[in-house]
Protein backbone atom coordinates (compact mmCIF):
# COMPACT_ATOMS: atom_id res chain seq x y z
CA UNK A 1 0.00 0.00 0.00
CA UNK A 2 2.87 2.34 0.77
CA UNK A 3 4.21 1.99 -2.75
CA UNK A 4 0.81 2.90 -4.13
CA UNK A 5 0.52 5.88 -1.83
CA UNK A 6 3.99 7.06 -2.74
CA UNK A 7 3.14 6.86 -6.43
CA UNK A 8 0.13 9.16 -6.09
CA UNK A 9 1.05 12.74 -6.90
CA UNK A 10 -0.30 15.57 -4.82
CA UNK A 11 -2.72 17.76 -6.72
CA UNK A 12 -2.68 21.52 -6.31
CA UNK A 13 -6.44 22.01 -6.36
CA UNK A 14 -6.24 25.82 -6.17
CA UNK A 15 -4.04 26.03 -9.26
CA UNK A 16 -6.27 23.46 -10.96
CA UNK A 17 -9.41 25.47 -10.10
CA UNK A 18 -7.92 28.64 -11.62
CA UNK A 19 -7.57 26.89 -14.97
CA UNK A 20 -11.08 25.42 -15.09
CA UNK A 21 -13.47 27.29 -17.40
CA UNK A 22 -16.67 28.63 -15.88
CA UNK A 23 -18.87 26.21 -17.82
CA UNK A 24 -16.96 23.22 -16.36
CA UNK A 25 -16.97 24.23 -12.67
CA UNK A 26 -19.65 21.66 -11.79
CA UNK A 27 -17.61 18.86 -13.35
CA UNK A 28 -14.53 20.09 -11.47
CA UNK A 29 -16.40 20.06 -8.16
CA UNK A 30 -17.56 16.50 -8.86
CA UNK A 31 -14.01 15.41 -9.70
CA UNK A 32 -12.65 16.96 -6.52
CA UNK A 33 -15.38 15.31 -4.42
CA UNK A 34 -14.62 11.89 -5.95
CA UNK A 35 -10.90 12.40 -5.43
CA UNK A 36 -11.38 13.44 -1.80
CA UNK A 37 -13.67 10.46 -1.22
CA UNK A 38 -11.11 8.03 -2.64
CA UNK A 39 -8.28 9.65 -0.68
CA UNK A 40 -10.28 9.34 2.54
CA UNK A 41 -11.05 5.68 1.85
CA UNK A 42 -7.40 4.94 1.08
CA UNK A 43 -6.14 6.74 4.18
CA UNK A 44 -8.26 4.48 6.42
CA UNK A 45 -6.69 1.30 5.02
CA UNK A 46 -3.59 -0.01 6.78
CA UNK A 47 -0.20 0.03 5.03
CA UNK A 48 -0.05 -3.79 5.02
CA UNK A 49 -3.02 -6.16 5.16
CA UNK A 50 -3.46 -8.00 8.46
CA UNK A 51 -1.60 -11.31 8.65
CA UNK A 52 -3.56 -14.52 8.80
CA UNK A 53 -3.23 -16.55 12.02
CA UNK A 54 -2.77 -19.98 10.48
CA UNK A 55 -2.17 -21.61 13.89
CA UNK A 56 -5.65 -20.57 15.05
CA UNK A 57 -7.26 -22.07 11.95
CA UNK A 58 -5.31 -25.34 12.43
CA UNK A 59 -6.84 -25.69 15.89
CA UNK A 60 -10.32 -24.55 14.82
CA UNK A 61 -10.70 -26.71 11.69
CA UNK A 62 -11.03 -30.46 12.25
CA UNK A 63 -10.03 -31.64 8.80
CA UNK A 64 -6.26 -32.29 8.78
CA UNK A 65 -4.15 -30.74 6.04
CA UNK A 66 -6.85 -28.37 4.81
CA UNK A 67 -5.30 -25.32 6.51
CA UNK A 68 -1.82 -26.31 5.31
CA UNK A 69 -3.17 -26.56 1.77
CA UNK A 70 -4.83 -23.13 2.03
CA UNK A 71 -1.68 -21.61 3.51
CA UNK A 72 0.43 -23.05 0.69
CA UNK A 73 -1.97 -21.76 -1.96
CA UNK A 74 -2.26 -18.37 -0.24
CA UNK A 75 1.51 -17.90 -0.06
CA UNK A 76 1.85 -18.93 -3.72
CA UNK A 77 -0.82 -16.45 -4.78
CA UNK A 78 0.60 -13.29 -6.30
CA UNK A 79 -1.88 -10.61 -7.27
CA UNK A 80 -0.56 -8.92 -10.39
CA UNK A 81 -0.31 -5.18 -10.12
CA UNK A 82 -0.72 -3.23 -13.31
CA UNK A 83 2.53 -2.08 -14.85
CA UNK A 84 2.79 1.65 -15.26
CA UNK A 85 3.45 2.21 -18.95
CA UNK A 86 2.02 5.70 -19.29
CA UNK A 87 3.97 7.77 -16.75
CA UNK A 88 7.06 7.99 -18.95
CA UNK A 89 4.95 9.06 -21.92
CA UNK A 90 3.11 11.63 -19.82
CA UNK A 91 6.36 13.00 -18.39
CA UNK A 92 7.87 13.24 -21.89
CA UNK A 93 4.75 15.03 -23.12
CA UNK A 94 4.88 17.36 -20.13
CA UNK A 95 8.55 18.17 -20.79
CA UNK A 96 7.80 18.83 -24.45
CA UNK A 97 4.88 21.08 -23.51
CA UNK A 98 7.08 22.94 -21.05
CA UNK A 99 9.71 23.50 -23.74
CA UNK A 100 7.07 24.74 -26.17
CA UNK A 101 5.61 27.03 -23.52
CA UNK A 102 9.04 28.53 -22.75
CA UNK A 103 9.70 29.07 -26.46
CA UNK A 104 6.28 30.66 -26.89
CA UNK A 105 6.83 32.94 -23.91
CA UNK A 106 10.21 34.07 -25.26
CA UNK A 107 8.73 34.71 -28.70
CA UNK A 108 5.83 36.58 -27.11
CA UNK A 109 8.20 38.75 -25.07
CA UNK A 110 10.13 39.68 -28.21
CA UNK A 111 6.85 40.50 -30.01
CA UNK A 112 5.70 42.58 -27.05
CA UNK A 113 8.94 44.57 -27.05
CA UNK A 114 8.61 45.12 -30.82
CA UNK A 115 4.98 46.25 -30.40
CA UNK A 116 5.95 48.57 -27.55
CA UNK A 117 8.53 50.23 -29.83
CA UNK A 118 5.89 50.65 -32.53
CA UNK A 119 3.44 52.04 -29.98
CA UNK A 120 6.06 54.49 -28.72
CA UNK A 121 6.65 55.62 -32.31
CA UNK A 122 2.91 56.06 -32.89
CA UNK A 123 2.45 57.95 -29.63
CA UNK A 124 5.30 60.32 -30.50
CA UNK A 125 3.81 61.20 -33.91
CA UNK A 126 1.92 64.32 -34.82
CA UNK A 127 -1.86 63.87 -34.37
CA UNK A 128 -3.49 62.73 -37.59
CA UNK A 129 -5.73 65.77 -37.84
CA UNK A 130 -2.67 68.07 -37.81
CA UNK A 131 -0.56 65.97 -40.20
CA UNK A 132 0.35 67.12 -43.70
CA UNK A 133 1.03 64.84 -46.66
CA UNK A 134 4.77 65.38 -46.16
CA UNK A 135 4.45 64.41 -42.49
CA UNK A 136 2.52 61.30 -43.52
CA UNK A 137 5.21 60.30 -46.01
CA UNK A 138 7.93 60.93 -43.42
CA UNK A 139 6.14 58.81 -40.80
CA UNK A 140 4.98 56.08 -43.21
CA UNK A 141 7.34 55.86 -46.20
CA UNK A 142 5.26 53.08 -47.77
CA UNK A 143 2.48 55.61 -48.50
CA UNK A 144 4.69 57.73 -50.77
CA UNK A 145 3.93 57.18 -54.44
CA UNK A 146 6.56 56.50 -57.05
CA UNK A 147 6.74 59.65 -59.17
CA UNK A 148 8.47 57.79 -61.99
CA UNK A 149 5.57 55.36 -62.30
CA UNK A 150 2.73 57.76 -61.51
CA UNK A 151 3.88 61.32 -62.27
CA UNK A 152 0.40 62.85 -62.14
CA UNK A 153 -0.97 61.03 -59.14
CA UNK A 154 -3.67 61.55 -57.82
CA UNK A 155 -4.80 63.38 -60.97
CA UNK A 156 -5.14 62.11 -64.47
CA UNK A 157 -2.87 63.71 -67.06
CA UNK A 158 -4.38 66.52 -69.07
CA UNK A 159 -4.09 65.57 -72.75
CA UNK A 160 -7.06 67.32 -74.39
CA UNK A 161 -5.78 70.94 -74.40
Amino acid sequence: MASRRAAVKAIDWLAFAERVPANQKAMFVGLKARSDNLAARLSVLPEKPPTIDWAYYRTAIARAGMVDEFEKKFSALKVPEPIDTQTDKINAQENESSKQAVEYIQASKSRVSQYEKELELLNSMIPWDQMTIEDLHAAFPETKTDQQKNPYWPHKPVTDL
